[in-house]
């Protein structure tokens, strides 16, 4: 326990808010020891991190769905590690977890911490990576807004903006195994071909380099009975002109506009709800963190079948967190983002 002790401890905090793209100076990075571990309480070594879009928003001081990062705090991130020391019944030294770890090195849960930290012990023979992609966040993100908010049906047409990120590679391959037919939206040829060819879907629309209005038009010639959104903007306004009556369109990210220092643009097309008896309803997965092994057990025996694939795109050590955040919004990563902190 005395080597426990003399642990230090890097983190990243929150140094201050941004104004648009954060930048360098929005983050300290700190370093303590790690602390005594109470009764009940466990020490986890992070191995990696998850970086998500939704980071944006939990940097800035308004409202939303979940309390913003305070000014000095350790930034909020999920992850996976190993259990080092543990004063819990429920946990062992060497397990595996995935929880709400923090940007940091190690990560000490206290025992009135344990249910909000939203931990869980994780088969790393499935990889470790996968616990942040397709059975994480993102993976479960994906299953329940399709499946609880979308209800497809069997031949209906799914079109997931984001297509070969995180969420969009979930989403994508769910409405295949449930009998869609599914176009990704995604940003350059590599990824395109990546999703047609590799996860199988019908199609993809490169935002970067087709018109996008047009390859709605050629791809979804009967129109659009689901929407996965996770961008915003602009394609949210073209993919509402192709909905069909009943459609329904799940709002789950923005990610064009979470560093506008100008109000965020809304749907100028949401009249077509309207004309069209369709429904638009967000996602937010916290909601459905009851049900997540059902989700886990269904997709984990795809992954195992070969049905479903989990890609990530990984980014080494915690010095370079600044960075990799940029890489969301600069469409950089290709896969699930994900950030190394340590070796197994």
């Amino acid at each position: 326990m005395s080597e426990i002790k003399a642990l230090m401890n890097h983190q990243v905090r929150l140094a201050s808010r941004p104004s648009g793209m954060p930048t360098q100076e929005n983050w300290h990075f700190a370093s303590e020891p790690v602390g005594n571990i109470q009764a009940g309480g466990l020490l986890i070594k992070t191995l990696c991190l998850s970086m998500d879009p939704a980071m944006r928003g939990w940097m800035n001081a308004g409202k939303s769905y979940i309390e913003p990062v305070q000014i000095g705090e350790v930034m909020r991130a999920g992850g996976v590690g190993r259990v080092i020391a543990s004063e819990n019944p429920l946990f062992a030294v060497g397990d595996y977890v995935n929880a709400g770890l923090g940007a940091q090195e190690y990560c000490l849960i206290e025992k009135a911490n344990i249910k909000r930290s939203g931990i869980f012990k994780i088969d790393p023979s499935l990889g470790l990576t996968t616990w942040l992609n397709v059975l994480g966040m993102p993976g479960m993100t994906g299953y329940f807004g399709l499946l609880e908010v979308g209800q497809p049906k069997p031949g209906e047409t799914v079109v997931v903006s984001g297509a070969a990120g995180a969420v969009g590679q979930t989403v994508g391959q769910m409405a295949m195994l449930k009998g869609c037919r599914v176009v990704g939206i995604a940003g350059g040829k590599a990824k395109c071909d990546w999703v047609v060819k590799e996860l199988g879907f019908d199609a993809c629309i490169d935002y970067k380099n087709e018109d996008v209005r047009e390859g709605l038009k050629q791809h979804c010639p009967d129109g659009v009975d689901i929407y996965f959104d996770n961008v915003g903007g602009e394609i949210l306004d073209l993919v509402l002109t192709k909905i069909t009556r009943g459609a329904r369109i799940i709002i789950c990210g923005a990610i064009s506009q979470y560093n506008n220092t100008t109000a965020i643009k809304g749907p100028a097309n949401y009249l077509s709800l309207l004309v069209n008896r369709a429904r638009m309803q967000g996602i937010v997965v916290f909601d459905y963190a009851e049900n997540y092994p059902v989700a886990i057990a269904e997709m984990s025996g795809y992954l195992k079948e070969g049905r479903m694939k989990s890609r990530e795109d990984i980014v080494m050590g915690l010095e370079s967190f600044p960075d990799a955040l940029l890489k969301l919004f600069n469409g950089e990563n290709f896969g699930k983002l994900v950030l190394q902190v340590a070796k197994d």
